[in-house]
């Protein structure tokens, strides 16, 4: 097993870490913190093995199994764990806690569906024999919803004035990382449409 891949592994490993840290409210000082810097971390991985992978000639049938499947369970993860945050986290926004908490789940419904449905999409061009390029718009899209759930996960540690700009910051990215996500999800199906057309005999 070659270097990428062993780091594709060493994320997978991470996020049952992360969880169990996550949940450790009221044991760990500082619980949300150190989840946050070691989902950070996590996904630090997945721009390294890629980059080594790409760099060194060392792409592989294991290496492109591992590294999607990595970065979706570590982001979708990250992102249900959100939601049980509405005491804590989304307390900070006051008055607006509510409607906050339903605009992220709806934000968190839409990013994940965009996933099965890519998902999906590939599966049928992987069929077809169809290779498709990665778009930049993707890899901007995953750079927003990884610095969101770090930004928002970490605000809950910090003094409650510097935490409630910090969880409209995270909240904020969060919605440009939405934006992102369907714009790249369109973008890649309307690049690609070829995938959907039926051959003719």
């Amino acid at each position: 097993m070659n270097l990428p891949n062993k780091i594709s592994i060493t994320r997978i490993c991470m996020i049952p870490v992360f969880v169990l840290v996550f949940f450790l409210d009221g044991i760990l000082p500082f619980n949300y913190a150190i989840a946050a810097i070691i989902f950070a971390l996590a996904a630090c991985t997945d721009f390294i093995d890629g980059y080594i992978a790409r760099s060194r000639g060392l792409v592989t049938n294991l290496g492109k199994f591992l590294d999607p499947i990595a970065d979706k369970v570590l982001v979708a993860t990250a992102m249900i764990l959100l939601l049980t945050m509405k005491d804590t986290l989304f307390a900070l926004f006051g008055q607006a806690q509510t409607i906050v908490y339903i605009v992220t789940t709806i934000f968190i419904c839409v990013i994940l569906a965009r996933e099965l449905i890519i998902s999906a999409f590939r599966q049928i061009a992987a069929v077809g024999g169809v290779v498709m390029a990665a778009d930049k718009l993707g890899k901007y899209k995953t750079t927003f919803q990884d610095v969101a759930i770090f930004v928002l996960i970490f605000a809950v540690n910090l003094p409650l004035s510097v935490a409630t700009i910090f969880a409209y910051i995270g909240f904020g990215l969060f919605a440009v990382a939405t934006v992102l996500t369907v714009w790249s999800g369109i973008s890649y199906v309307v690049k690609n449409k070829q995938v959907l057309q039926d051959k003719k005999d």
